[in-house]
């Protein structure tokens, strides 16, 4: 019998090595432990999970960040207005804000077009922006809180405090700490740029949004820490828009409310349509004609915005609606009056790949990956000189 060449052998070798090393890479995927399965729907999300999903905007000033938790309630719209800015570029100052006026938006997507980079990201990561809103129509006392949660470690971490560009604060009430963060500057907005995994470490279960970083257009910052290009508001809004103490919108941490200055709003004639009472301050309330049809999330919060007309009918007379106390004092609540419309009317062609996302609802929820390798959601690895996973 004549023997086998070695190139034969080798050739039946490197099939049955495939085999052997698919085999065994089977095997200890089936034997590693699994992780936790990611909650149903109508079930509540766990501290653990709203602290990787608000990360992303957790540092934020609080102006911005109460706006862009609001804004997040309508994703579909941040949507249309990114491709509104990618259509007009060269709108810029009063001129742009003169233009948004037009637009039949939320206020705060039309005040958010000043914002072009946190606009551009929202866009970017349309499921995590849409999960955000859910989140926060769901459970807004539960998102505050994971807010604040993650300014306490960072600031711990010797990651959060005070620079050129804002001041880092802590109130107290009721022997709570709350951390405030503010624009130094009450003309100016530093918009941060970071990366999460750096500061709090990689996610333990929700999956940080899409963004590139280091960010393209960072002129200030450290290692995983920046901020864009400072955003004088007086180019947008003249010279006596009242600086950042007279903003559209601002959370109150330990009332877990945000508080909207409706003058502001009506000052710069942003939509006042649904808004009642347009010269005084109110307690945000979620407005269901912005959503656009895009899917709540949950029964409770379908049930709750499926019928709000009878309510409106109700109190249609009323010179004020509910109110909300904030300090000493009574704050009404925005009553919104929806319209009737058609299901995604006015939406953008690619306004569909936004109710895609929007239909998942959390169903992208899921245990981060662990190990090594990039963290889950794409985000980069922790840079070097800090990060690790979060202290519990």
């Amino acid at each position: 019998m004549k023997r086998r060449s070695h190139s034969t052998r080798r050739n039946l070798l490197v099939p049955c090595l495939f085999f052997a090393l698919g085999s065994a890479a089977l095997l200890a995927q089936n034997n590693a432990p699994q992780p936790p399965p990611a909650p149903p729907p109508d079930q509540a999300l766990t501290p653990d999970q709203l602290d990787d999903l608000v990360a992303p905007i957790a540092l934020y000033p609080d102006p911005l960040v109460s706006q862009v938790l609001v804004a997040c309630t309508y994703p579909l719209e941040v949507v249309q207005a990114y491709q509104w800015l990618q259509r007009n570029p060269g709108l810029t100052g009063a001129a742009l804000t003169q233009a948004v006026q037009q637009q039949g938006w939320d206020p705060s997507i039309q005040a958010l077009v000043v914002f072009p980079d946190v606009i551009k990201r929202l866009n970017d990561d349309v499921t995590w922006t849409t999960n955000l809103g859910n989140a926060f129509l769901a459970q807004q006392q539960d998102v505050m809180n994971a807010v604040q949660r993650m300014r306490l470690k960072a600031q711990q971490a010797g990651k959060l405090a005070s620079t050129p560009q804002e001041n880092v604060s802590t109130e107290q009430h009721d022997g709570q700490p709350y951390i405030d963060i503010e624009p130094a500057d009450p003309q100016v907005i530093y918009v941060p740029a970071y990366d999460p995994a750096w500061i709090w470490g990689p996610p333990l279960w929700y999956p940080y949004p899409h963004w590139i970083w280091p960010a393209p257009g960072i002129v200030v910052g450290g290692v995983g820490f920046g901020f864009y290009g400072g955003i004088n508001l007086g180019f947008f809004f003249g010279g006596g828009w009242g600086g950042w103490g007279g903003w559209g919108w601002h959370p109150v941490w330990w009332n877990h409310t945000v508080v909207v200055n409706n003058a502001f709003i009506h000052r710069y004639n942003f939509n006042t349509v649904n808004i009642r009472n347009v010269h005084g301050a109110a307690v945000w309330a979620h407005d269901v004609d912005h959503r656009h049809g895009v899917p709540y999330p949950n029964a409770s919060l379908r049930q709750q915005y499926r019928a709000p007309v009878r309510q409106n009918v109700q109190v249609s007379h009323e010179t004020h609606g509910p109110t909300e106390k904030v300090g000493n004092h009574e704050v009404p609540h925005n009553q919104p009056a929806p319209r009737s419309r058609t299901v995604f009317s006015g939406s953008e062609n690619n306004g569909a790949a936004a109710r895609a996302h929007a239909d998942h609802g959390y169903s992208s929820l899921g245990p981060a990956r662990t190990g090594g390798g990039r963290p889950a959601g794409g985000a980069r690895p922790a840079p070097s000189g800090g990060g690790g996973r979060r202290g519990k």
